[in-house]
C-alpha cells in the first residue's frame, strides 16, 4: 500500500513528522525520499497551516459501488478512494479528525461506526441504549489532539422515535450521549416533547458544536435552529434570517462561532455569524458570478449543499459541477473567495457526475484504537 499511495497523500502524512523522524523516512526507499524533495516540507507556521487544511471527502449519496472522491485544497487534485472494506453501504454523519462517523443505510435503527478511508479501517459503535428510528445525532470533540489517529470525544443522540410500553411507536424523549473514553452509552437528560418531535421529523442529522452548545437546523420552512446546552441541560430554540425565504440553510463553526449559510429564491447566498443575545450579523455575500456560476444557469438554491471547517467553507452539487469556497488566506488575516473545477476524470478516466454528501476530514494512517 505505501509504495502505491500518491505523492501528495505520503507528503500529508510526512507533514506531521518532526524533522529527524522526516530524515529516517526519507531514507527508507527511492520512493518516500523522492516525495519529501518534490513536495518540501517546511515547519514555517503560515506554509505548515497551509499543508495541514483539511481535505473534502465526497460520498455517492446513492449506491453505485463502494468509493468516494477526496480532493486535496494544497494542490487542486482529486483521488478516487475504494471502500470496498465497509461491510454495508454508509452515509456521513460527521468528521471526527481523521475519522468519519457514518451510519449504514441498510438499517432503520440507528446503529453507528467510525471508519478511516485511507487506513481501510471500520468500527462499529456498541448499540444505544434504546432502539430508535431517524434520531438526529451531535458529536462532540473533547481534546486539543482532535486530528490525532485516537480523539476523544462524545456523540449525542436525541428525538427519534421507540417502540410505545403497549405497541406502536412513541417521540424518544431520553437524550442519549457516547463516550469514547469508555466505549459507553449513557442516558444524560430529556429532550421536551416539542423539541423531540422536530428533531425526529424536521432535522437532518447534522450538527454544529459551539461554545458548550450542540446546535441543529430544521429543515422545514421557515428554518429554526435548536440549541442543546450541555452543561446546564437546557433546551432553546430561535430563528434565522429570511427564514422563509430560504431554499436551503446550513450551520457550520467558524472563528470557534456559530455560523449561518442560506441562499434564497431568485437572490443571493449570504453567510451571517450568531451574535449575543441569538441575533444574526451578515457577514459575506457568495459573488454573484460564482453563485450563477454553482448554480448552472437556474435560479433555484434548492439543490445546493454546504459544508465548513474552521478554515473553510464549501458550496457544492454534483461531483462535477464545481465549488464555490470561501477559505482563510495563508496570513491568517483574511478570507477570499475560489471556484474549484469539479471531479470530471481521476487518471485519465472519466467520473460520472454523481449527486455528492460532502465532509472534511484530515488523512492520518496511524490505526485508531478505541
Amino acid at each position: 500500500m505505501w509504495s502505491n499511495l500518491p505523492f501528495d497523500v505520503l507528503a500529508k502524512i510526512f507533514s506531521f513528522l518532526s524533522p529527524d523522524s522526516l530524515a529516517r523516512a526519507r531514507s527508507t526507499c527511492r520512493h518516500w525520499n523522492s516525495c519529501v524533495d518534490t513536495y518540501p516540507i517546511t515547519t514555517s507556521f503560515i506554509l505548515l497551516s497551509l499543508h495541514h487544511r483539511a481535505w473534502f471527502l465526497a460520498l455517492p449519496t446513492r449506491n453505485r459501488g463502494q468509493h468516494c472522491y477526496v480532493y486535496n485544497p494544497v494542490i487542486d487534485n482529486w483521488h478516487l478512494l475504494s471502500l470496498d472494506f465497509l461491510p454495508d453501504p454508509v452515509r456521513p454523519v460527521a468528521s471526527i479528525g481523521a475519522l468519519i462517523l457514518v451510519r449504514p443505510t441498510n438499517c432503520t435503527v440507528l446503529q453507528l461506526a467510525l471508519c478511516n478511508p485511507f487506513t481501510r479501517q471500520f468500527r462499529y459503535l456498541p448499540m444505544s441504549n434504546i432502539s430508535r428510528t431517524n434520531p438526529a445525532v451531535g458529536v462532540v470533540t473533547l481534546d486539543s489532539v482532535q486530528h490525532g489517529p485516537n480523539p476523544n470525544f462524545r456523540v449525542y443522540v436525541a428525538g427519534g422515535m421507540s417502540e410505545a410500553p403497549r405497541g406502536g411507536a412513541m417521540y424518544e424523549l431520553k437524550l442519549e450521549m457516547y463516550d469514547s473514553t469508555d466505549d459507553t452509552w449513557h442516558v444524560v437528560g430529556f429532550v421536551p416533547t416539542e423539541f423531540a418531535v422536530r428533531l425526529t421529523v424536521w432535522t437532518p442529522n447534522e450538527s454544529v458544536y459551539s461554545n458548550g452548545v450542540l446546535y441543529w437546523m430544521t429543515s422545514a420552512r421557515a428554518y429554526s435552529v435548536m440549541g442543546y446546552e450541555i452543561d446546564g441541560h437546557r433546551w432553546r430554540g430561535f430563528g434565522v434570517p429570511m427564514a422563509d425565504k430560504l431554499e436551503f440553510a446550513a450551520l457550520l463553526c467558524r472563528n470557534g462561532g456559530l455560523t449561518l449559510v442560506g441562499g434564497a429564491s431568485e437572490g443571493e447566498a449570504c453567510i451571517w455569524e450568531l451574535k449575543e443575545g441569538d441575533r444574526w450579523g451578515l457577514i459575506e455575500k457568495v459573488p454573484m458570478e460564482m453563485g450563477r456560476k454553482l448554480l448552472g444557469g437556474k435560479r433555484s438554491w434548492g439543490s445546493i449543499k454546504c459544508v465548513g471547517s474552521e478554515e473553510a467553507i464549501y458550496l457544492y452539487k454534483e461531483l462535477g459541477s464545481g465549488m464555490v469556497v470561501w477559505r482563510e488566506m495563508e496570513e491568517k488575516a483574511r478570507w477570499a473567495w475560489f471556484w474549484i473545477e469539479g471531479c470530471h476524470s481521476i487518471g485519465g478516466n472519466q467520473v460520472p457526475n454523481l449527486p455528492i454528501k460532502g465532509v472534511f476530514l484530515h488523512p492520518n494512517l496511524f490505526p485508531f484504537t478505541f
